[in-house]
């Protein structure tokens, strides 16, 4: 399984690097907007290596974040559109097809319900959310300029993040992913962490309890 998966990423790898060798910061910006359609391609490798370029002197490193943003926007507004068009029913019925489970539907719910649209904008940086807000958020009617606005400004600090370090790296930029993929999972805990610490002071507070499975008998 280790040598299919390695066998994948490879090959995803070399998709990418040729499709950014050809295409310059047009195909950074495609690259990206597939990643953000829900299709894996990892941004680990599409902005490390452009930022790989720059240190070659092949790109300019503010443009080449300027480009996956603006990439990575245009596919999240492709992913709103399927849930605004389509609707829940729609979603839950397909959305397999595009990597949208119905745990993932409902956990969108929650952040939508406490967020409202600006989760466009925080989702840029959560692990796993991040690849499938933009679909809930459709669902939701969210006011749609109001929503890529919210997706480029987000967008932009991650894709220049990881585009300076590939640049710092230079001919090691490939090693950026696991460092990355490290830090997504030390946030996911942080979240998880912070969602039972809220649970706990519920409790503690009163303000949530279970519900008895035990119907009450009417006194005769």
């Amino acid at each position: 399984m280790a040598e299919l998966i390695q066998t994948i990423v490879e090959y995803l790898a070399g998709f990418i690097i040729s499709g950014i060798n050809e295409l310059g910061y047009f195909g950074v910006a495609l690259m990206m907007c597939i990643e953000s359609c829900n299709i894996p391609l990892p941004s680990e490798i599409i902005m490390p290596f452009s930022g790989f370029l720059v240190s070659q002197g092949r790109m300019n490193l503010w443009w080449a974040g300027v480009a996956g943003a603006l990439g990575g926007t245009v596919g999240s507004q492709l992913g709103y559109a399927i849930g605004y068009i389509g609707g829940r029913p729609f979603v839950e019925r397909y959305g397999k097809y595009f990597l949208i489970t119905h745990h993932e539907l409902e956990m969108a719910d929650r952040w939508i319900a406490r967020w409202g649209p600006s989760i466009a904008f925080f989702s840029r940086l959560l692990p796993v959310i991040r690849t499938f807000i933009s679909t809930p958020l459709g669902i939701a009617k969210a006011p749609f300029w109001k929503f890529s606005i919210y997706t480029f400004v987000g967008s932009l600090p991650w894709c220049w993040a990881l585009a300076y370090v590939g640049k710092v790296l230079g001919d090691n930029w490939r090693s950026v992913g696991k460092y990355f993929h490290r830090a997504d999972i030390v946030v996911m805990i942080c979240i998880i962490a912070g969602a039972l610490v809220v649970v706990a002071h519920l409790f503690k507070t009163g303000r949530l309890t279970l519900r008895s499975r035990t119907q009450p008998t009417d006194p005769q």
